[in-house]
């Protein structure tokens, strides 16, 4: 088991501590809150270890999980880094992308191992379709939230739309050619609702709608491809899938068949991929160790992490 430490116990903080203290992968050392107050009641409460020194933390694990506000990543990240450690960071991975590619750089002078918590990567309906999205040339997402002030230190872009970013990258084989958007700030002093249009070297484009003022949830992607139509619905956990095929010379009498302006006869059928279920933060992390025990690749590099601020960022500019 790896010793792991958490820094910060705000609200993911907490579940990330608790996942962190049934996992068998992991043996909970303690957490770091720069809080005091705040971390006497959460080791009060949930019999945790708390640290009243970030360094003595760091010195007494093999892994820091950082779920601290993003402002300080970098700064957490390096400190954990120079001591040796592997990192687990929250996303988005970093305040900067000139702190996200130093965080890279240490990341292979140091030889530790860095993860983001991109975890939608790992939601049971994302990871059951993942296999068929193959060249997409059209996305449609939707990440609407109601309203929480928690978050709102940053744009919607960085707080919500950024896990459609990431998920769009990790399955379009093209890098981003241009990018226009719009926000529009309701309630906070930085955009609470945001769109962007996302175009892609090899022809893909991306339509993403972000929201945290909307009246219900809703986390839905939709994706077009070659002779197929695959929906993700990353908050109820379902998925549909779509596809068509060349029409047999005698459809059967239950066959739906379209047939185009040029004569071709297309079949529709439907695929129900298996979802299984799963605890989605629990499964980045424990693939983390995973990771640092095999010494493999992270499932969500510091890489992919630095790739989705940086469309993010250009998202944010192009407002």
């Amino acid at each position: 088991m790896l010793n792991v430490g958490v820094l910060g116990a705000g609200h993911l903080g907490k579940i990330h501590l608790r996942l962190l203290n049934e996992s068998s992968k992991y043996n909970l050392v303690g957490f770091y809150d720069a809080d005091a107050i705040n971390g006497k009641k959460v080791q009060a409460e949930f019999g945790y270890t708390y640290f009243d020194n970030i360094n003595k933390l760091i010195d007494a694990v093999d892994v820091v999980d950082i779920v601290t506000p993003t402002l300080s990543h970098f700064d957490c990240a390096k400190k954990a880094m120079e001591k040796g450690k592997h990192v687990f960071l929250e996303k988005p991975i970093t305040k900067t992308l000139e702190e996200a590619e130093t965080l890279i750089s240490m990341e292979k002078q140091y030889g530790v191992k860095g993860q983001v918590g991109h975890v939608e990567r790992f939601n049971p309906a994302f990871t059951a379709v993942k296999g068929i999205i193959s060249n997409p040339m059209f996305i449609e997402t939707h990440r609407l939230a109601e309203f929480n002030p928690r978050g709102t230190d940053v744009p919607v872009v960085l707080d919500l739309m950024i896990h459609d970013i990431d998920a769009i990258l990790s399955v379009v084989p093209s890098e981003v050619k241009d990018i226009h958007a719009s926000g529009v700030s309701v309630i906070s002093s930085s955009p609470d609702i945001a769109n962007a249009r996302i175009e892609f070297e090899n022809g893909c484009v991306a339509n993403l709608t972000a929201s945290r003022i909307s009246l219900k949830n809703m986390r839905k992607s939709r994706f077009f491809q070659k002779d197929a139509y695959i929906s993700v619905d990353f908050l109820e956990k379902k998925v549909e899938v779509v596809r068509m095929k060349d029409a047999p010379e005698s459809p059967g009498e239950f066959d739906m068949v379209l047939q185009n302006a040029e004569g071709i006869k297309k079949q529709i059928y439907f695929e129900n991929p298996e979802i299984v279920s799963n605890n989605a933060i629990l499964d980045e992390l424990e693939t983390f160790a995973e990771a640092i025990e095999n010494d493999t690749t992270p499932k969500v590099t510091l890489e992919d992490g630095t790739r989705a601020l940086r469309v993010a960022l250009q998202v944010i500019a192009s407002f």
